[in-house]
Order: structure tokens, then sequence, then C-alpha cells
């Protein structure tokens, strides 16, 4: 890459993650969803509206027209286009695109921590809660496409959990996988697992208001010691790079199967081989993996410290260890996603 080639990139990459950054500050303070609802709106409407000063709503306002985010209607008034509003203002949607600017300040936020791991070797301090709580960013993934068309494509796993089944989905951040698998299979209960006790407070809440609480339950536990099978189903959703101990789990995991159970392990899609440069998707994912899941699992003796980019190759030296004599890697059309299904 020739050097003024590098230049322009890093200058479009500043301007992205300044987009980014607004794009917080719309989310935080409701921007969005004010102007899918009320637009257009101007400036002063906009913070009576949301609560904020009209000076700074302006100046933001301004900005994300000249981005071309919102459409000034008429001088000094702005709406969300409709074509936008999957992206900016509806977070059910597949394409809610806003919750990855939360995800980057989160991480941001302790890069002098990062730092200071690369010099020692251990691990930052865990990402705050505050003042975002932990946003459910697979949340729209999970509500749409889990139950109701990966968990179908994948025939004994369906067949299985159309009957009276026990599920264990480990590492369930704030269970909304869980929910997910309760909502598509009526028959079926579901234990869900993860370290983060404010996480499981989250789903537990969660799990009351989706109205199926009396068949998902949630303990703040680790998968390794916490298991209570025997289980027809156990679930790894986009958790098994970021352990420490992964083949401790898979044992685990494998420990609690009832007879003829499954372990399915779903996580980053990788491309097929390293290359240097890489797709834009394996650049992303070695960002994450370079600012948040290598630094997380490095605070532990012997850790595996996969990050991001977990290979199929890795996943199956993983499941061998622990004891696996099958791994299928299913032809689910996902492009972000690598389905793995481990049995004995």
């Amino acid at each position: 890459m020739e050097p003024t080639d590098l230049s322009a990139r890093i200058f479009q990459n500043a301007v992205g993650a300044l987009e980014l950054y607004t794009m917080y500050i719309g989310e935080r303070l409701g921007y969005y969803r004010a102007l899918a609802d009320g637009g257009p709106l101007t400036s002063s409407e906009l913070a009576q509206r949301t609560g904020t000063a009209e000076r700074y709503a302006r100046e933001w306002l301004e900005h994300h027209a000249a981005a071309g985010l919102v459409e000034v209607v008429e001088p000094g008034r702005y709406l969300v286009p409709a074509g936008h509003v999957p992206v900016l203002a509806d977070a059910s949607s597949l394409l809610f695109g806003t919750s990855m600017s939360i995800e980057l300040v989160r991480a941001a936020r302790r890069l002098g921590d990062v730092v200071d791991a690369f010099r020692t070797g251990g691990a930052p301090a865990p990402m705050t809660w505050e003042p975002e709580g932990r946003w459910p960013s697979n949340r729209p993934v999970f509500m749409n496409l889990l139950g109701s068309s990966w968990l179908p494509a994948i025939p004994s796993v369906h067949k299985r959990l159309s009957t009276s089944a026990r599920v264990a989905d480990i590492a369930c951040g704030l269970g909304w996988s869980s929910i997910a698998m309760a909502q598509a299979y009526p028959e079926i209960t579901v234990h869900g697992l993860d370290l983060d006790e404010r996480a499981i407070e989250s789903a537990t809440r969660s799990a009351e208001e989706s109205g199926v609480a009396d068949r998902v339950r949630f303990s703040a536990a680790d998968a390794a010691t916490g298991l209570d099978g025997p289980y027809d189903l156990v679930t790894i959703i986009e958790a098994l790079h970021d352990m420490a101990y992964p083949v401790a789990v898979l044992s685990a995991a494998r420990e609690s199967l009832a007879d003829d159970g499954f372990v399915l392990v779903i996580d980053e899609r990788t491309d097929p081989e390293p290359a240097a440069p890489a797709s834009q998707r394996e650049q992303y994912l070695y960002g994450w993996s370079v600012i948040s899941c290598l630094p997380d699992a490095m605070g532990v003796p012997d850790s595996a410290a996969t990050g991001t980019v977990m290979r199929p190759e890795t996943l199956r030296h993983y499941a061998s260890e622990a004891g696996f004599r099958g791994v299928e890697m299913l032809p689910i059309g996902a492009d972000k996603w690598a389905f793995y299904l481990l049995s004995d």
C-alpha cells in the first residue's frame, strides 16, 4: 500500500470512528427513536422530546445530515428516512447497527488497562456495566433466527427439542438465547449459566417478562462445575473462543449429556486459512480479539488464550481433547456464524 493510500485510509477510519461515537450519543439519548416516531423535527423539538440541550441537539443533527444518516426535509427540520429505521431505530431488527457504537465505547473505556496488560501479560479489569448496562447486541439474532431458522435446520436437534427435552445454555449472557429456544420449543426446559451475576439477574427478569420463567432458569455459575444434567442439548453460543479453559467446559458439557445428546457450538465464522491482508470480516474479528476477547482470557494461569479467530481445526482439537469423537461442521447459511455439532 502506498503511503498516501494508507494516510487516506487512516483518515477515513477516523471519519467512521467519529460517526460511531455520534451514533452512541444518539442511541443513548433516544434521538433516533424520537426522529423515527415523531419526525420531521427541529433541533428545539428534538431537544424538548428527549430532555436535552437544543444547541447540542442542533450540532448532532447537522453532523448526521452531513453524514447522510438523517434527512433534511426542509431547512432546520430532520427525520430518519424510512430505510434507515431498521438500522438506527429498531432494536429488534436484524439490521440494527447502533449497538455496535455501544460495544465500541464500552471497550474503549479500558484501553489504557489493555495497554498495561500487553506489557505484563495479564488481563485488564472487566468491562464496567455502567452507564449503559451490558448491551444485548445479539438479541435480534437470537429472537429472529435461533429458534425459527438455525435449530430447525439441524434435523437431529430439532427432533429432540420437539418433545420434552432439557437444554443447558452455557455462557448465556443476558439470556436471550435461552429465552428464544424456550419460545420456539414449548416442551423444553432451559438452564442458562453465566459467570456474570448481573447478567443472570437481567436474564431472570427478561424470562419473566417474556412469559417463559416457568421453563427457563438461570444460574450464576461456572459451567465446568455447575451443570446438573442429563441434558439433551448443550449450547455454547459465541462464547467458546472467550473461555480460558474451553476443554474443561466441553468436557463438563460432554459428561452432562443424556444418551445420544448433543453439544452445539455456534461461534464466529472465520476465513478458511490465514491471509495477509485478510477479508474485512477477518480484520474485524482480529480487531475485537486484540482489544477485548484475548485480554479477557489472559487473567488466569495456563489460559487457552484462543482469541476471537477460532478456526475449525482449533475447535476440533478442543473437542477431541474433551473426549468427543464426532465434530460435524453444519452447512447452515449464516455468513457470520459457524455451527459445530459435537457428539460421542
